[in-house]
């Protein structure tokens, strides 16, 4: 089982549903220019999985995608100095699960989402990964 994420984006930029239809052969995830945020994407394996966040729209995860191509230079970067990584759709959550009610849960208080809200890309370790899982299917 390997290391699980985060990924941020904005619904009106790239969705979920954005993600679905682009179908197996998966969607680079670039436009990443935080260090940060950027060094997380370069820690990624090919096979981890990642929650879909849709940011300032929504603030929700709404699904999840798997890591098919690790990082690489992001073809947006005109510096070169960037990295993105390719992802495809695995599942849809049955609820979308709201940074509202990430909040609200007292296991999730260290998780980057709430600690580094602007981070647009995260490690979520285990624990928090299945309570978030188990918080997508009950309303």
């Amino acid at each position: 089982m390997g290391q699980k994420w985060l990924l941020k984006s904005e619904p009106d930029v790239w969705s979920i549903d954005n993600q679905i239809k682009i179908g197996a052969r998966g969607a680079d995830w670039d436009g990443v220019r935080n260090y940060q945020a950027a060094n997380n994407l370069k820690k990624m394996k090919k096979g981890d999985l990642c929650f879909f966040y849709h940011s300032n729209i929504g603030k929700e995860i709404v699904g999840i995608v798997e890591v098919i191509k690790t990082a690489f230079i992001d073809p947006t970067d005109k510096m070169k100095k960037f990295v993105a990584v390719k992802v495809k759709f695995k599942s849809k959550l049955k609820w979308p699960v709201t940074l509202e009610n990430i909040k609200k849960n007292k296991d999730l208080k260290d998780l980057s989402l709430i600690k580094q809200s602007r981070l647009s890309v995260m490690p979520i370790d285990t624990k928090s990964w299945k309570i978030i899982l188990k918080m997508s299917s009950i309303q």
